[in-house]
């Protein structure tokens, strides 16, 4: 729950931002209205500060005119769009880190429906064509005082072409249960070794309830369930001390907790860091053991001129193999999309 609630002028006027303002205000919290479309007040004495005050702000605004012009996101989808940026959680390894601008205030879009609508004009007619909406945001952790992740399935569920994708670490998953998916969303939940999610990933729901999440949404509806296609977003993986220990404990929970049939996928990621994201991470989090160490990992350069640091190739090698192997002997009809 946020500890305060900034809405813009545009925001409220725009039809969805009231519906965002009746489900905060039935919670009780405090809701200010901005006199202008800006952000403000939200930094501290110290960039400490700064996160503390901006984690535990929702702020409803527009999504600018930019955010229309949608980006392709492989290997996880065709394109991406958004209908939040900024995440509750308090990730210690934060993928966001070093990717938005400003204090990391969580943003949510007042102007949902025109997202929406633009996406038709991106649907390839006659193939699937997939859109992730968890690039900036989680949008599981703040569904409760949105609507706007239902709001996505329900849209999804009436396009031919169009399929949706979402990935979280939360799990109240109660209220999507009923909705018309019509198979067109896939339900993702990011999960990890216990050692790194219960040192690395605060604020969030335990790895075991984000799987009891997961077998709710992807039971069928005869067993009280949501019917969804589901996956598992192992990341970021990393070659912790007794990891082939821990990984394999992880995935006998994802067996159990998916003792059933059901149309499942699993990606794999491994850690990996820029050096802004190290520098943010640092200020954020200045006690952390994640390790950043640039003298340990191995350079890698994308075609833009941006790096990052990866494992070394035995280390990344060695962390494949095993997944691989453990994955095809557990779950043979499930798909492995992607390594990374």
């Amino acid at each position: 729950m946020p500890e305060q609630v900034l809405f813009t002028p545009a925001a409220i006027a725009e039809p969805w931002g009231q519906q965002i303002l009746a489900r905060t205000e039935s919670l009780n919290l405090p809701i200010e209205i901005l006199p202008h479309n800006r952000l403000t007040g939200l930094r501290g004495e110290n960039d400490r500060e700064t996160y503390q005050i901006s984690k535990r702000t929702l702020a409803v605004v527009t999504a600018p005119p930019s955010s229309f012009k949608l980006s392709p996101i492989p290997p996880s989808a065709d394109w991406q769009f958004h209908l939040a940026e900024g995440c509750p959680a308090h990730c210690q390894y934060c993928y966001l880190a070093g990717s938005l601008q400003g204090p990391p205030v969580i943003r949510a879009f007042a102007n949902l429906p025109q997202t929406l609508a633009n996406l038709a004009a991106y649907e390839r007619a006659g193939e699937q064509t997939s859109f992730e909406v968890s690039c900036y945001t989680d949008p599981l952790g703040i569904e409760h005082l949105t609507g706007s992740l239902a709001e996505c399935i329900r849209y999804f569920g009436t396009r031919k072409d169009g399929y949706l994708r979402w990935v979280s670490k939360f799990d109240a998953v109660d209220g999507l249960l009923d909705l018309p998916h019509n198979g067109h969303t896939r339900c993702r939940f990011s999960v990890n070794a216990a050692p790194a999610s219960l040192r690395f990933e605060g604020g969030t729901a335990t790895v075991a309830a984000r799987l009891q999440a997961v077998r709710k949404l992807a039971l069928p509806p005869a067993r009280g369930g949501g019917g969804y296609p589901v996956g598992l977003v192992i990341a970021p993986i990393m070659p912790i001390e007794d990891w082939e220990l821990h990984y394999t404990q992880l995935l006998d929970s994802i067996a159990t907790a998916l003792d059933f049939d059901c149309d499942l996928t699993f990606e794999l990621i491994s850690h990996r860091f820029t050096p802004g994201s190290k520098e943010t991470l640092t200020k954020w989090y200045p006690q952390s053991k994640l390790e950043m160490d640039e003298s340990e990992r191995t350079l890698k350069r994308n075609k833009f001129g941006g790096i990052k640091y990866v494992y070394d190739t035995d280390i990344m090698k060695s962390l494949r193999g095993f997944f691989m192997r453990e994955l095809s002997q557990r779950f043979p009809h499930a798909k492995i999309l992607y390594w990374t």
